[in-house]
């Protein structure tokens, strides 16, 4: 815009100039063509002294109108060059500033481009955990499914009056049997007659027995002496009465509140039924 008012003002300028020579040029043809008229009225040797006059002045006219001429074409080329030099320098900033402004939107462009990548990353990186919670959900979901379906059938267990230490189901019976007819009862129940380990299973059996006879899988019907357990072991330790076993006849234990004790597999006795909880 700066640009197009400098060429106004420039062209206002030279026509200025040349309407001041066009004046100029006016004014010498006038004085020429009067003296040209003066010189043909007067005499022969006026006209010699009238003819080096009139050179004299066209010569001055000359002289004044192309110092005219010269001071019009200085002062239009330095207008023209102070305002190229002007155009010149609002390029320079121009150009100075469209370059700083392309740097910082260069700059702009870099930081968003590595957000951008830091935010695909991160996208990518919650994918994965979400596959991952989703497989992590869906395992605890079958387990709790499972857990659920093992809860409900040891309370049916329970509902049938089994109770519950360590890792095993025990049920103890409130009528009385042989001690054959009583491990039959168990086995029909996917469990035996119960086997005792240790001292924590000895005591939770004499807990919920009492003081009652109690029949438990331990025989020596097969070898005299040898007592095994149900499962075919052979008893490693155990916690007979004081003075049992005592008879040969006497091949089946049962607990009481002393302790172990042999008696005739034919007696009728309460018993104790064992299973293992994941049965």
């Amino acid at each position: 815009m700066s640009g197009i008012v400098n060429d106004s003002m420039d062209e206002g300028s030279i026509m200025d100039s040349e309407d001041r020579i066009e004046r100029i040029v006016d004014i010498y043809i006038s004085a020429e063509a009067r003296l040209t008229s003066y010189l043909s009225s007067s005499g022969s040797d006026g006209v010699k002294v009238r003819s080096s006059r009139a050179a004299a002045v066209c010569l001055g006219l000359l002289c004044v109108l192309l110092l005219t001429a010269v001071i019009v074409l200085c002062f239009h080329i330095n207008t023209k060059s102070t305002n190229y030099t002007q155009e010149r320098q609002q390029l320079l900033t121009k150009i100075t500033n469209l370059t700083e402004e392309r740097d910082q939107l260069l700059t702009n462009n870099m930081n968003l481009t590595e957000e951008r990548d830091q935010l695909l990353i991160r996208n990518e990186n919650l994918t994965s955990e979400r596959q991952l919670l989703i497989f992590q959900n869906g395992n605890l979901t079958k387990e709790r499914d499972q857990l659920k379906s093992e809860e409900n059938e040891l309370q049916k267990r329970f509902a049938d009056g089994w109770k519950c230490h360590q890792s095993s189901l025990y049920f103890i019976s409130s009528e009385m049997k042989s001690w054959t007819e009583s491990r039959r009862y168990c086995t029909e129940r996917a469990a035996d007659l119960v086997i005792i380990n240790n001292i924590e299973e000895q005591d939770f059996v004499k807990n919920i027995s009492g003081v009652a006879n109690v029949w438990i899988g331990l025989t020596d019907t097969d070898v005299e002496g040898t007592w095994k357990w149900v499962d075919g072991s052979n008893m490693t330790s155990g916690f007979w009465e004081t003075g049992q076993p005592n008879t040969e006849e006497e091949d089946c234990a049962l607990t009481h509140s002393p302790g172990w004790a042999d008696f005739p597999c034919g007696f009728t006795f309460k018993w104790i039924c064992e299973k293992s909880i994941f049965k």
